[in-house]
């Protein structure tokens, strides 16, 4: 989501800036095992943040096409926030549809369309403090719009789905989240935190708990890949930031995370790393999903045109990416 500096920290329970208490869960609940499709993989795509962009969608199932010779035993899982800017119903529909053909997990964007209408969650964002209460307000009102679109059998469908999980490629562990390991709309996981040397302190605890090698997730919507000491060597978080929206400066792509036995053959490469483990790497890229530009914003303005919600806080950064480059958002 946008930041800013000009938050409020004295309103972390108002709607938006709140983490309801089912969001929760514990490092140690990524200890039970991958289920089978998610175990002994050869390729992972995890793709968090679609944000309801249809023309992303489109570009990653093109990559899937290239890429099937290749990848052997694969899956994909959209890890939550799916959902955003599709509030039209034929539009919320075809992605719905197109997204549940493969595993998905719920994010606080489809988790608070689940909930009553009268819950207070807003948008379900758990903003921090450096986010403005402008963009906090917008956002609520962008997901009552977004709600507005839906019929109670979709919300019924998103209620289903899990809130995280756990797979493996290569032998590698992985836990599969739209937040960070305590909460489904944690930012334990945004770059801005993993500056701090004290907090990947504390991310090394959430790994080891966790007896994961990496976690995997999106939410913050800023990529960034970071490396963790841990006890056994070296850990990771992989945020692949958004599927949906520019993840760079002057940079029309989203991302979406590859952990792969080798890397790709085919896609635009933003960013990666080689998870070290001799005799049995794992590569982890940032795959660039270019939308078709003009059909894409198009699109977004029949629903969302000047002045609205999602332009006033989207509309920049859709037209010129954040103020982000690929050389901050890998770490060591």
């Amino acid at each position: 989501m946008p930041l800013n500096d000009n938050a409020q920290p004295d309103e972390a329970d108002a709607p938006g800036r709140s983490c309801p208490l089912h969001y929760r869960y514990h490092p140690e609940d990524f200890r039970a095992p991958p289920p089978p499709h998610l175990d002994g993989l050869d390729t992972l795509y995890v793709v968090g943040g679609l944000y309801g962009n249809e023309p992303a969608l489109d570009t990653l199932e093109q990559l899937l096409e290239r890429q099937a010779a290749h990848d052997g035993r694969r899956a994909v899982v959209f890890n939550g926030d799916f959902h955003w800017f599709d509030a039209e119903p034929a539009w919320f529909e075809r992605v719905q549809r197109r997204v549940l053909a493969h595993t998905a997990l719920r994010g606080n964007v489809e988790t608070e369309l689940a909930a009553e209408a009268t819950a207070d969650a807003g948008c379900g964002c758990a903003y921090p403090a450096w986010v403005g209460d402008e963009v906090v307000a917008r956002s609520n009102r962008i997901h009552a719009r977004l709600r507005q679109a839906t019929t109670a059998a979709q919300r019924a469908e998103l209620a289903a789905l899990p809130m995280h999980a756990r797979a493996s490629v290569a032998g590698w562990q992985l836990a599969l989240v739209h937040g960070d390991a305590t909460s489904l709309a944690g930012w334990g996981f945004a770059q801005e935190h993993l500056r701090d040397a004290a907090h990947r302190a504390t991310v090394s605890g959430w790994l080891q708990r966790a007896g994961v090698d990496a976690f995997a997730c999106s939410h913050t919507c800023l990529p960034v890949f970071q490396r963790v000491a841990v006890a056994r060597g070296e850990g990771w978080v992989l945020n692949n930031g958004a599927a949906g929206m520019p993840s760079f400066e002057a940079d029309d792509a989203g991302l979406m995370l590859r952990l792969g036995v080798a890397p790709p053959r085919t896609g635009e490469r933003r960013l990666g790393a080689v998870l070290g483990r001799p005799g049995n790497p794992v590569f982890a890229d940032a795959l660039a999903l270019r939308p078709d530009g003009p059909a894409w914003r198009q699109r977004f303005d029949a629903v969302w045109p000047a002045g609205s919600d999602a332009a006033l806080s989207y509309g920049r950064r859709i037209a010129q990416g954040p103020a982000y480059r690929p050389a901050e958002a890998l770490r060591d």
